[in-house]
């Protein structure tokens, strides 16, 4: 005698495997967070990058000053090519720097000097810094036109940048 032969069933059929698509609101949030570091990083990056390539222009800048005075001497001209690369890079850390003429100006570059944390004397107000506002406006057969100490001036313009511009970016 045989079993009954009972009613004719299917195997068991598991559910479908969870879609990857769409991700739950944990991954959602998580790519947010990660869009959001990656766009800051880049900004962060771009402006390292701006600044940096500011100021190797400006030492580049000095550089080439320094170069045309020694291979043609002229304490004039130095004194207003050091004069007008120290006002346009003064314009971009304080725009109200363009306004300063005279004592005001070299005060100006004084204090910038004393941000740099080292105690200073009157680096600007001294013998080599006045040439900034004497030198440029003197005629070439001055006599006092050639009292300009052109190494001691670029050290202090050179100096100057070091302290003035933003910390923490590439050496001048």
């Amino acid at each position: 005698m045989s079993a009954p032969a009972g009613p004719d069933l299917r195997d068991i059929h598991l559910p479908p495997a969870p879609s990857w698509w769409p991700p739950a609101p944990g991954w959602w949030l998580l790519a947010a967070l990660l869009i959001a570091a990656i766009v800051v990083s880049v900004w962060l990056i771009a402006k390292h990058w701006r600044e940096r390539r500011w100021r190797q222009r400006i030492v580049a800048e000095l550089d080439r000053i320094a170069a045309m005075h020694a291979a043609q001497p002229d304490p004039v001209k130095l004194a207003a090519d050091v004069s007008q690369l120290l006002r346009r890079a003064s314009l971009l850390i304080e725009p109200e720097a363009a306004a300063l003429q005279g004592e005001a100006w070299l005060a100006f570059l004084d204090r910038r000097f004393e941000h740099g944390g080292e105690e200073s004397a009157e680096q600007f107000r001294s013998d080599a810094g006045r040439a900034l506002i004497d030198a440029p406006y003197r005629r070439a057969d001055d006599p006092h036109s050639h009292a300009v100490d052109a190494p001691r001036l670029l050290g202090l313009a050179r100096s100057w940048l070091k302290r003035a511009l933003p910390r923490g970016r590439a050496h001048v």
